[in-house]
């Protein structure tokens, strides 16, 4: 197990912003072309997405039926947050995953990843987004449109709702790798994070709204899961969608935990720099 301690650091010029830009530019379509690669692991992942929420909205619907008023949506809402939901599978990364940093710690690249002259998490997060708007199209777009043809959904009533739900999304999209880097970043300190990873899917899977609307979680656990950055990846984007919520208010939790995780994310980023220890490689 090597271990490499103050790996050396090239200070470069201070470039212009354009340039900047141009580069995490470059590294998202990077990251959009690599994902459609796999265009039929792709296409799998929207014939299950919509599958699964076909039997998802049957069953919401008889919920719903001998519950009306369930959560504050009605039987047309609740049909809706579950292809919404099945939607975001692919653009949140529900199930974990979708950044590389862990394995490269593993292999030991990553001490080529952290001298290099650019933030590594930025790199990460415009590789993500990449990546993120590639299983949009893919994954996103079929369950949706199944939904549409099968029950009928709400949609938002103007340009400018479909704007805020755009927002909504992006924001979802950037508090979805705030957690998932920190947890790749994991393996910079711990032998193996599989085990973090799987409790990580737990907590997701229960707290983001992906199984049934948050709201529906009665007392001091429901407050605590519509307070956790979980619930900005699902919960909050669908009832953006849906009109369900004060928009700028949800906006704004969504916009505090990015800027909180993507803090933290920078801070460790920093600590990761000055003591690595790379597994195998």
């Amino acid at each position: 197990m090597p271990i490499f301690r103050n790996p050396p650091r090239i200070a470069p010029a201070a470039a212009p912003r354009e340039v900047v830009f141009q580069l995490y530019l470059r590294v998202a379509r990077y990251g959009f072309r690599k994902h459609a690669a796999y265009r039929a692991a792709a296409v799998a992942g929207a014939f299950t997405n919509t599958v699964f929420g076909i039997l998802r909205a049957y069953v919401l619907i008889a919920l719903w039926e001998a519950r009306p008023g369930l959560a504050g949506y009605d039987v047309a809402q609740a049909v809706t947050f579950c292809f919404l939901t099945q939607a975001f599978i692919g653009p949140m990364q529900v199930f974990g995953g979708g950044i590389e940093l862990a394995e490269r710690v593993r292999s030991g690249d990553a001490a080529i990843d952290l001298v290099r002259p650019a933030s590594l998490q930025l790199w990460s997060l415009a590789d993500d987004l990449g990546r993120a708007a590639y299983l949009f199209l893919m994954r996103s777009v079929p369950p949706t449109l199944a939904g549409a043809a099968l029950f009928g959904i709400v949609v938002p009533p103007s340009p400018a709702a479909w704007g805020l739900v755009a927002v909504s999304v992006v924001l979802g999209i950037v508090v979805s790798f705030g957690v998932r880097y920190l947890l790749a970043l994991s393996a910079c300190w711990i032998l193996d994070d599989r085990g973090l990873q799987q409790v990580a899917l737990v907590l997701m899977m229960f707290f983001s709204g992906m199984v049934v609307p948050l709201r529906i979680i009665p007392g001091w656990l429901g407050a605590l899961a519509e307070a956790l950055p979980w619930a900005a990846m699902v919960q909050v984007p669908a009832d953006v969608y849906l009109g369900a919520t004060d928009v700028p208010r949800a906006l704004a939790f969504q916009a505090a935990w990015a800027v909180a995780l993507l803090a933290l994310g920078a801070l460790l980023t920093r600590a990761a720099r000055r003591k690595v220890v790379i597994q195998g490689g």
